[in-house]
């Protein structure tokens, strides 16, 4: 009796046994097509735009190659591309110039990708100024010289991302040599983000990493939390309050910008010059349109007023500039508005007087005394970063 359970235990073992294993196989059948589907996502892309010879790692593309679904990367409008020689090595040594162009053209570059949140680096091939658009608007702001990079983050969110070079300087070719797409993550939400808007002494100068000319703007990540912020810096040489509204770059910040970010504005230096046609009065009033439309989105707005010339030193060899770049208004706005004022234009003074006349002129370019070198835009971003450490703003850090 005792043998024939144990036989008939046995049995039931093995149907046991032989069940679990037909659904371990069926299991096995339906399960790779969705792990093939996970693992066929590719965590970075790589372009290379020419003609030339394609550099390991990179997809090369032409300026004839149409965009279609099965490729999943392609020209919108190849008959408006046209492949270029460019001076640089490696992937910088051809590229693709776009003969039409602006931030609404829909001669882009389409790469399919799942939505969230990525990082583009851009390589440009041959030109003297030119910007980055994708999405219907900028993103990188005049970048400058050939083969010059810059990298900025983007949310995907209709599965595609659709970028073009376009104005930065009419009359100049808008190249485009290489593309990296790194994703960051699933959620297409920009990480808290320091936006700055301003002038040539804000902007930035490439490349990057050693310019020697450089705007406040481009060393203050040097000041950053930027472990837990990304500076955009959408300020451009020229520029005026009413250029900055109604060209494009208020209307890129406004697209992303959102509570716990910070929107930085400098400008004045050229509102004052007289070619520009804009009275004190209507350059306040235009600010203050800035001023509201981002603080509507929940974001934090920082005024600050620009710093004098190397040359505004008295007879006692004290630096003061008080009375340039409408300031004055400036300030009236910032307390009119409710929102925190850096007064760059009395803590550099208040610097540069410590400091003294020559080593203030060392700090400019050689024969300008408006526009600050690496050295002297480092000096720059950090008295505005102390400045807002001081005001409770932990995003900036000073060592």
């Amino acid at each position: 009796m005792r043998e024939e359970q144990a036989v008939k235990k046995g049995r039931g073992w093995k149907l046991f046994c032989s069940v679990l294993l037909l659904i371990v196989f069926a299991l096995s059948i339906s399960a790779p097509p969705q792990v093939q589907a996970s693992q066929a996502e590719p965590k970075k892309y790589q372009f290379d735009f020419g003609d030339g010879p394609v550099e390991k790692g990179y997809t090369g593309v032409s300026a004839t190659d149409r965009y279609n679904e099965k490729q999943g990367y392609g020209f919108n409008t190849p008959k408006n591309m046209q492949n270029v020689d460019a001076s640089g090595i490696g992937v910088a040594s051809d590229a693709v110039e776009f003969l039409t162009f602006g931030t609404k053209s829909t001669n882009t570059f389409n790469v399919d990708l799942p939505n969230g949140l990525y990082e583009v680096t851009v390589t440009l091939g041959n030109t003297a100024r030119a910007s980055v658009a994708a999405e219907g608007v900028f993103q990188v702001i005049n970048m400058t010289g050939n083969g010059a990079t810059d990298t900025f983050q983007i949310p995907i969110t209709d599965h595609q991302l659709n970028l073009l070079v376009t104005e930065g300087k009419v009359g100049t070719k808008f190249t485009l040599s290489a593309l990296k797409i790194k994703k960051l993550s699933k959620h297409p939400i920009p990480n808290p983000t320091i936006y700055i808007g301003g002038d040539s002494t804000v902007c930035n100068y490439y490349p990057l990493v050693n310019s020697v000319q450089a705007g406040w703007g481009q060393l203050l990540p040097e000041f950053v939390d930027t472990q837990n912020y990304q500076v955009r810096n959408m300020a451009s040489g020229g520029q005026i309050a009413r250029g900055f509204r109604d060209d494009g770059q208020l209307e890129a910040i406004l697209k992303y910008i959102k509570p716990g970010d910070y929107f930085l504005l400098q400008l004045g230096i050229n509102d004052t010059n007289p070619k520009n046609n804009t009275t004190e009065a209507e350059f306040k009033e235009i600010m203050r349109d800035m001023v509201r439309q981002v603080k509507e989105t929940g974001a934090t707005v920082v005024l600050s007023t620009p710093q004098g010339r190397a040359t505004d030193f008295n007879a006692e060899n004290i630096h003061n500039s008080e009375n340039r770049w409408y300031r004055h208004s400036i300030l009236a706005l910032a307390k009119e508005e409710g929102v925190p004022l850096v007064d760059l234009n009395v803590l550099s003074s208040q610097y540069f007087t410590s400091i003294g006349p020559e080593a203030t002129k060392s700090l400019y370019m050689t024969g300008d005394s408006l526009h600050p070198n690496r050295e002297g835009a480092r000096q720059l971003a950090q008295i505005v970063a102390e400045d807002l450490k001081r005001q409770g703003y932990n995003a900036f850090i000073v060592d």
